[in-house]
């Protein structure tokens, strides 16, 4: 029978069969069906290839018949286990896969929550720089409002001080002026009561001594005249005393106005005192909570050390876990590796291959 007389439902010939035949033994490979129709260029019937395949060995003598089946068999559990083997290793792939998206997805959130957490404690921190820079302030702006009222106190305290000093002064030339005007009164009551008993002296003793005095009445007359110019002399003493003493009087009202506007300054320092009181207590409050505010800022700080150390340990795993998928990979790969050679085996590998590396590259 000749080989191109026959010619397959598939559109190929028995003489192209024989020749891929041929070429697989010639390869050191079993001509199954699959791999004559490899051979072919995946064309042809299986049907049409087997039936070829039962008349070359008719023709051949069926010497070999019961071994070509055996060894057809063998390929196909062989074949079959290795799909078997395939789909195991797609199931496992497949659950390390999610298992691994599943893990990254994990720790993406974690970091994601965690650098929200650091941006948050960044701008607290920020925020709480800025309150403390405003309460700085505040404390400054209050310290020189302090020491200027301190100043203001030192000068009212001084002011007070001098007045006080000066107001003893007046006092004492206050009661210097009394003591002389006292002494005058005394001394002119004195000359009073004196020229008094002396004129009643003289006018009990008049009759007595008429002749005597007549004698001596120049001398009288010129003792009379310096009795009347020291007279004279003590009336202008006296109303200069009086002078004096209103001056002294009217320097005593003014003192006492003076003394009214130093009780005046006293009750305006009393309120600075207050004032001073109260802004101690505001500058107490504001060094507390600026002590507050350090110490807040000191924890947000640890918070934040802390954050970072998990962010980076969380990028460690994540490292970690690329490596173990990268490891599962070479696995994979190995597996992959072992597979028979049959034309149907290597097709599925490398579906499998190309699944795994479009797998890997798609999460990478």
């Amino acid at each position: 029978m000749k080989y191109e007389d026959a010619m397959a439902r598939a559109g190929i010939y028995k003489s192209e069969v024989v020749r891929a035949r041929n070429k697989l033994l010639a390869m050191g490979r079993y001509p199954s069906i699959d791999a004559i129709r490899s051979e072919l260029g995946d064309t042809g019937s299986k049907g049409t290839i087997h039936r070829y395949l039962k008349e070359i060995e008719e023709e051949e003598g069926g010497s070999t018949g019961t071994q070509v089946a055996v060894s057809e068999a063998i390929q196909d559990l062989a074949a079959r286990l290795a799909e078997r083997l395939h789909e195991e290793a797609d199931q496992r792939l497949a659950a390390l896969t999610d298992k691994h998206k599943a893990e990254i997805a994990a720790l993406n959130d974690t970091i994601a929550t965690l650098r929200n957490e650091v941006e948050s404690f960044r701008s607290q921190s920020e925020r709480q720089a800025l309150e403390l820079g405003a309460e700085k302030a505040a404390h400054s702006e209050i310290l020189s409002v302090l020491q200027e009222e301190r100043i203001v106190r030192a000068q009212m305290a001084q002011r007070i001080q001098d007045m006080e000093g000066q107001l003893v002064k007046e006092e004492a030339h206050r009661v210097s002026l009394e003591e002389k005007h006292q002494h005058a009164r005394e001394a002119l009551a004195h000359f009073r009561t004196a020229a008094k008993e002396q004129r009643e002296q003289d006018q009990r003793q008049f009759e007595q001594q008429i002749q005597f005095l007549q004698g001596e009445l120049r001398n009288a007359k010129e003792t009379a005249n310096a009795k009347q110019q020291e007279l004279i002399r003590s009336h202008e003493d006296n109303a200069r005393l009086s002078s004096e003493l209103t001056h002294a009087h009217s320097e005593l009202h003014r003192h006492d106005g003076e003394v009214r506007t130093l009780r005046s300054v006293k009750e305006q320092l009393a309120v600075a005192e207050v004032k001073i009181q109260q802004l101690t207590d505001q500058l107490a409050q504001a060094n507390g909570r600026v002590s507050d505010l350090d110490k807040e800022n000191q924890a947000n700080l640890c918070k934040l050390r802390e954050s970072m150390e998990t962010g980076q340990r969380l990028a460690a795993e994540l490292m970690a876990a690329k490596a173990v998928a990268a490891s599962h990979e070479k696995v994979f790969e190995k597996l992959a590796t072992l597979q028979s050679p049959q034309a149907k085996s290597t097709n599925a590998k490398k579906n499998s291959v190309d699944n795994q590396d479009s797998l890997f590259n798609s999460e990478e």
